[in-house]
């Protein structure tokens, strides 16, 4: 998951429609300026997206080490409870690594 001061996806995707929507604009008026300060913004937010996604699908990643390596501990301890969260755990992980491929 991202943090507060980290690359967010809502934030992203609206930099790069509001680019997109700027660079129309500067298009329809002729503007070079609102032209290329669209171009930037779209390309920040395209980023920023990216960035966003990479770090979940990291965070996904690590969820499901942890999660398989729980359900080993549970394995080798015969703790069934221990089992199921890292279960649950390494699931979580793969759905969150799905969702941000």
């Amino acid at each position: 998951m991202s943090s507060s001061n980290g690359p967010d996806k809502t934030s992203g995707n609206f930099h790069s429609v509001k680019g997109t929507v700027v660079d129309t604009i500067g298009q329809a008026i002729n503007s070079t300026e609102w032209q290329k300060a669209g171009k930037e913004e779209h390309a920040k937010g395209e980023a920023e997206t990216k960035a966003a996604e990479t770090e979940g699908w990291i965070q996904g990643t690590v969820d499901q080490v942890k999660g398989y390596t729980k359900n080993l501990v549970g394995a080798a301890t015969d703790d069934k409870s221990k089992q199921v969260e890292g279960n649950v755990q390494k699931t979580s992980g793969e759905a969150q690594q799905a969702a941000n491929s």
